[in-house]
């Protein structure tokens, strides 16, 4: 098997498990029916560990839309979570409100070893009642605007503490602290918090928990995210998005080397998940505008053939994958932290060393395509080739010379793949060919 057609396969055994993510359903517990009156109240237990994404915001709103107090006792919310989109979190907290209005109690329980930090602390301060294993953290919630000047980013932090502050005052917790986890960036123990009546107090399990609530008699539904919800919690990450629609794009121009369809048809697919993604997460217009200069700049490169258009067009497209998380033309509140580290400069690393390879790998399809220019038309005629695709006698397929794939047309008997063939003839950049 050849390189660039491993390549292919692995790239679509890739997008075809995207594809079967975007199509699962939501996962819930073994109890099927436990949301349905008769069955006895439950409690719902909702899982929000790691980073809230857009597929965390799609667990709580299918699993809280359509409860009701007459099945559902109460919700708990078991987190050990930080980082990620601050919008993600206000969206969670409506439906939080929402359940809230239907009567049903919404707890937010610390698990032991974790913590709730960043972003998840924006959900954790919206449940009805607050509580910590010992020797948890709570706070360092202060938004990060990717791309905003100070000004911008310090109203941001002023408008954001108002908002933890506000939550933490509709139940009766410490405005003041819960504001300074914003403002200041500021921690606290689940000692402290418990002290300055920031949380409601501390439980050393989720059973004593529940036990001090009364909540133990009750049937238990557990919550995870499905497959689906991954899915969405991956793509609708900027670096993620970005990164699709760059090699989205340089797939579709490496396509013009090789006229096959494969590469554009990936390509295409990568794009549009790109999009997707950057749609899920309202990206800034100035990002995607960047990534499509980088486009313009790459298929630049199949006139110009220098290497410049094609360098300058991935380095404009990391510039545009970095903007897609700006809040620049987007009424976003931004990340808490930011979302790119160390990955995102690995990312850009590799991206310009690829590019490198690529120039190279190009420049040795045109030398070998345009050896007419120096050699005469004819140089090809009377070398061997090998069969990449098997074809009939009069057939079109193609070959293999010197490293690189040309199409073909069999005037000999039948050929099969990795058989020779000696080259007849050459019409434009389609050589004629017949089996040794």
């Amino acid at each position: 098997m050849t390189k660039p057609k491993g390549l292919i396969i692995v790239l679509i055994i890739f997008i075809f498990l995207l594809m079967v993510a975007s199509s699962a359903g939501h996962a819930t517990g073994p109890a099927e029916n436990s949301y349905k009156a008769g069955n006895g109240k439950v409690v719902l237990f909702i899982n929000l560990t790691g980073t809230v994404s857009a597929g965390t915001t799609n667990m709580f709103r299918s699993e809280l839309a359509n409860i009701d107090n007459s099945s559902v006792k109460a919700v708990i919310i078991s987190v050990d979570a930080g980082g990620g989109m601050l919008q993600q979190a206000l969206d969670i907290d409506k439906y939080i409100n929402s359940t809230e209005n239907k009567g049903i109690t919404v707890y937010a329980y610390v698990l032991p070893g974790g913590s709730a930090t960043y972003t998840a602390t924006y959900v954790t301060m919206d449940a009805t009642g607050l509580y910590m294993a010992p020797g948890t953290m709570i706070g360092l919630s202060q938004p990060d605007l990717v791309g905003g000047t100070s000004t911008q980013e310090q109203n941001d932090i002023i408008q954001m503490g108002h908002v933890m502050e506000s939550m933490a005052l509709a139940h009766n917790r410490n405005g003041t602290a819960a504001s300074s986890m914003v403002l200041n960036d500021s921690e606290y123990s689940s000692t402290q918090a418990s002290n300055i009546k920031l949380s409601d107090g501390n439980f050393a399990s989720m059973n004593a928990m529940l036990v001090g609530l009364n909540l133990s008699a009750y049937g238990k539904e557990y919550v995870h995210q499905s497959v689906y919800d991954n899915f969405l919690g991956f793509i609708a990450n900027p670096l993620i998005a970005g990164i699709f629609i760059l090699i989205g794009i340089v797939a579709v121009f490496l396509d013009l080397y090789h006229g096959t369809i494969v590469l554009s048809v990936i390509g295409v697919v990568m794009i549009g998940l790109g999009l997707l993604g950057a749609d899920i997460i309202n990206a800034s217009v100035f990002g995607l505008i960047l990534l499509l200069l980088a486009g313009i700049l790459i298929f630049l490169e199949f006139k110009t053939n220098h290497g410049i258009a094609l360098l300058s067009g991935l380095i404009t497209g990391i510039a545009g994958i970095y903007f897609l998380a700006s809040s620049y033309g987007t009424s976003s509140p931004g990340y808490s932290p930011a979302p790119f580290g160390e990955s995102f400069y690995m990312f850009s690393i590799a991206i310009i060393l690829i590019g490198i390879l690529l120039i190279i790998y190009i420049s040795k399809i045109l030398k070998s395509q345009r050896r007419e220019i120096y050699t005469g038309a004819e140089s090809l005629i009377g070398h061997s080739a090998d069969v990449v695709t098997p074809m009939k006698r009069n057939g079109k397929g193609f070959v293999m010379i010197d490293g690189v794939q040309w199409e073909a047309i069999n005037i000999g008997v039948d050929v099969n793949r990795s058989e020779k063939v000696v080259i007849i003839e050459r019409k434009g950049l389609t050589l004629i060919v017949k089996k040794i």
